[in-house]
């Protein structure tokens, strides 16, 4: 089929289903329990402050107000007209919108914290010279700075939490998983399973004539499938049109990666560059492809894979209703555990003489997409973010995971730096203008 009957027939293809207030209910209830039954923090402060992405704020006022049950260990709203919606706390797959449709498994962590760092969190002294940047950070009280910490050759060398959150308190990451769902793959890629190069092997895609086969996996980790996905980052998104496709793969109470999986083609791949969610949750979906086709248990693949290897003990990653991790952005996880991963990068894949992630993986994730490239949109490698806008300022060799509301890890190879700032969704914008001053001191302080 021809790539103008694609584009022309586009627009009559499904949308998400439901209403807006719907979606809204079933992003708020997952958020809700998310801050009060994994993060800890207060129902009222949370409903405040918390998590804007999927149930933004002005909507919150039309729906029922949450109801916890501690108990239970849910959170319910209702939407106008409609049922109430329900989201639990299943375990180690954190938070999910009733009902399901998979048996929860425990996940074993194996996190000693009376071990050095990073394998524990015992920490050296921490040096004096940078509490200026610290302070910086957390200033001022509007930028609600959670969690900062700086990490300089390998070493926590400054932290601070504000009061309520502490090293190993799980905070709202959003699409900083991304970031960890390309970890996940580059494991695969390790051991052979797949190749950056081959064409996605989505089995949805595999009738005859089907151009969404020409889909390479690269081009998912690039964010340059080409399939149609309406989002809200998108240049020409209506805001008063249907519901978006990128935030119904967050809300949505069916199988998220069958609704990706059916996404029709907008663009050939690899010629445009746009942030959506089709391609990291249709990435996913490839983890669960080989880990089954393996014959492994999925849901504790990733501890067994990557977060037991690394120390990391407080990651959740959350699923939807059919057990399909959702690593585009439901995952919460401590700022030290988001440090584990950064070292990683620094250490070019390499832990403890281990090569957990394959030769030039590094190297592919923080090097410019090239359909981003072509549009003079020099920001995004394979589900990292790059500095090429100077949103920051830092060198140029930086890149990051960054994840809605204010969620930053930053990667500075160049002065063997990683900066973790996270804070409450309300704050983002003020927490933004904190993080850069910080890291302007910070760059004096090691200089």
């Amino acid at each position: 089929m021809k790539w103008a009957l694609l584009l022309a027939a586009a627009p009559l293809l499904a949308q998400p289903p439901g209403n807006r207030l719907e979606h809204d209910a079933s992003g708020f209830a997952r958020v809700m329990c998310n801050a009060v039954f994994i993060t800890g923090l207060d129902p009222a402060f949370a409903a405040e402050n918390v998590g804007y992405f999927v149930a933004p704020y002005d909507q919150r006022a039309k729906l029922g107000k949450p109801v916890v049950d501690r108990a239970a260990r849910t959170v319910a709203v209702t939407f106008p007209g409609g049922p109430t919606v329900t989201a639990k706390d299943i375990g180690r797959q954190g938070c999910a919108v009733l009902p399901i449709h998979f048996q929860p498994k425990p996940v074993r962590k194996r996190v000693d914290p009376g071990r050095p760092w990073p394998m524990g969190d015992r920490l050296p002294a921490e040096p004096a010279q940078f509490r200026a940047v610290v302070d910086a950070a957390f200033n001022p009280p509007e930028a609600m700075t959670a969690a900062f910490l700086i990490v300089h050759k390998g070493q926590i060398v400054a932290e601070r939490y504000a009061p309520g959150i502490g090293p190993r308190t799980p905070l709202e990451s959003w699409s900083m998983g991304k970031s960890m769902t390309a970890t996940l793959l580059g494991t695969l890629v390790r051991d052979g399973v797949y190749r950056l190069d081959q064409p996605a092997p989505i089995p949805e895609w595999q009738s005859p004539g089907d151009p969404r086969a020409k889909i390479r996996i690269e081009d998912l980790l690039h964010m340059s499938s080409g399939l149609r996905c309406i989002s809200p980052s998108d240049p020409d998104f209506d805001p008063t049109g249907p519901y978006p496709d990128h935030l119904y793969l967050y809300t949505t109470r069916g199988n998220a990666f069958q609704y990706a999986a059916t996404r029709p083609p907008q663009w050939p791949p690899n010629t445009v560059g746009r942030y959506r969610n089709t391609d990291p949750v249709l990435t996913n979906y490839l983890i669960r492809l080989a880990v089954e086709k393996r014959r492994e248990d999925y849901l504790s693949f990733p501890q067994r894979a990557l977060f037991d290897k690394l120390g990391i003990g407080t990651m959740v990653v959350e699923t939807d209703a059919y057990g399909n991790f959702l690593g585009q952005g439901y995952d919460l996880a401590s700022a030290r555990d988001w440090a584990r991963i950064a070292l990683l990068y620094q250490q070019d894949g390499m832990w403890n003489g281990e090569r957990i992630l394959p030769e030039s993986f590094v190297r592919f994730v923080r090097t410019l997409a090239p359909a981003w490239k072509a549009e003079n949109h020099p920001i995004y490698g394979g589900f990292f973010w790059l500095n090429g806008d100077r949103r920051f300022a830092i060198p140029p060799d930086a890149y990051s995971m960054f994840g809605a509301g204010g969620q930053f890890t930053i990667i500075i190879p160049s002065h063997d730096l990683i900066v973790v700032r996270m804070g409450h969704f309300k704050g983002a914008a003020a927490g933004e203008k904190s993080l850069n001053r910080a890291l302007e001191l910070l760059l004096q302080a090691v200089r």
